[in-house]
């Protein structure tokens, strides 16, 4: 497999309208062309932007070059009014699950609304003042991580006010494969929202395209006798939506073969490359007592817990930005460290879900009866760790003793039939 890795370019500090992608050198040496997200591409967007008052959802990682997207618009004169932030807020600062108020961005006086915790969708007061909404956010690729949640309600905000919306598509550095089981949605949260599978394999730009083609949004559904509905009847208004467009804006050179190297970490706890590629494996640890390696140099590739045999791992899990009071915080646990750097993770990922590690840290365990934890409801679709596994199926798997195989054979039918539906939607070639 040709592989491709992107790097984000230095621009100068003037920023020119037009980026120019270079020449680099992937870890083997030989000369590739250079992944340039859809933000750099400011020639085909800063048009649809012209005279417009423009609301931006972004974060720590929508940048140009060394410079953030607000800044860089706001240095070729385009009016942002209002800008979003999701969870870890629009400087990307906050810890996990943190509330994060509104306030008044220090660096550029512009009000930002937080879009994370009880309230999640921009309102029609913050709207008032906004003519096109712009979407410019690193994903990760895993169902989990919120960021996709958080572009569908935004998008749902968008038709609910009219409002014309522009994702500035970035590359999905576990773009190049589909695996796990596929979301039941009696088990639908924040953390899951819609029936796919836990690493789906789409740019937010594609996710998006299907969230509107495969009617996934949250509204409901009215019907004409003849069949007739406009797209105002099937998100639930009674007249059509008459500003409401999405616009993808793609990425140049990118493939789902292509292994995209982050140049920004996307959020406190995915600092490395070696997190990002275990995230989606490791991230059931959430789930469970054990701790998932908050509080240590590299989450989620560490984890464990006080009670597994002292002869593995050790670690201690401390107080630190983005992890202020992580599970287990100043005690001794033992378990697995798999961080690898980045040249030699590259070399040794495999294109699935790793359920060894979780099969082995329950076998190990000597409280099994409290191994994940359990909310007070007691209730299936109130633990955590089906709410990260989208089911109530991969728990009890686990503790009738089923075997990876096992497991992995029974997401096989929801993975073939969702692959179908994703083809529809894909802007750039496939891994297969």
């Amino acid at each position: 497999m040709k592989i491709f890795i992107g790097f984000i370019i230095v621009l100068s500090t003037t920023f020119a309208t037009k980026a120019q992608p270079v020449k680099l050198q992937q870890h083997s040496g030989t000369p590739i062309v250079s992944i340039l997200p859809a933000a750099y591409q400011t020639e085909v967007y800063l048009p649809l932007l012209k005279d417009k008052r423009v609301g931006v959802f972004a974060n720590q990682t929508s940048n140009v070059g060394h410079q953030h997207l607000v800044d860089t618009l706001k240095n070729l004169k385009v009016q942002i009014t209002k800008a979003f932030g999701p969870e870890h807020g629009f400087r990307g600062k906050a810890d996990a699950g943190e509330k994060v108020d509104n306030y008044i961005d220090s660096a550029t006086g512009i009000p930002i609304v937080s879009l994370y915790g009880k309230k999640r969708k921009p309102t029609a007061q913050d709207l008032a003042d906004v003519d096109i909404l712009l979407f410019d956010i690193q994903d990760v690729g895993t169902r989990f991580y919120t960021f996709i949640s958080s572009l569908q309600e935004f998008i749902e905000s968008a038709i609910e006010f009219d409002k014309p919306i522009i994702i500035l598509d970035r590359p999905n550095p576990n773009g190049f494969y589909v695996d796990g089981p596929i979301l039941d949605t009696n088990y639908k949260s924040f953390v899951g929202m819609q029936p796919i599978p836990i690493v789906y394999g789409m740019t937010i730009g594609e996710y998006a395209k299907m969230l509107l083609g495969e009617k996934m949004l949250q509204w409901k559904y009215i019907k004409k006798q003849d069949n007739n509905v406009s797209l105002g009847e099937i998100l639930g208004f009674e007249e059509e939506r008459k500003n409401f467009k999405l616009t993808v804006i793609k990425c140049k050179n990118y493939t789902h073969k292509s292994k995209y190297i982050l140049p920004i970490k996307p959020s406190p706890n995915l600092p490395d490359m070696a997190t990002i590629y275990w995230y989606a494996s490791t991230c059931f640890f959430e789930g469970t007592v054990l701790s998932e390696g908050r509080g240590t140099d590299h989450p989620f590739c560490i984890f464990g817990h006080p009670l597994l045999p002292n002869n593995l791992f050790s670690f201690t899990p401390s107080s630190r930005d983005g992890a202020k009071e992580p599970k287990l915080k100043d005690k001794v646990c033992y378990g697995w460290n798999l961080f690898e750097s980045n040249t030699n993770v590259l070399k040794s990922i495999d294109n699935k879900i790793q359920l060894k590690y979780l099969l082995d840290a329950y076998h190990l365990f000597p409280d099994k009866a409290n191994f994940f934890i359990k909310p007070k409801s007691n209730k299936p679709t109130d633990f955590f760790f089906n709410k990260l596994a989208g089911n109530g199926i991969l728990m009890e798997q686990i503790i009738a003793g089923k075997s990876e195989t096992e497991i992995r054979n029974s997401w096989q039918p929801g993975i073939e039939a969702f692959k179908k539906i994703r083809k529809k939607y894909l802007l750039y070639p496939d891994f297969e």
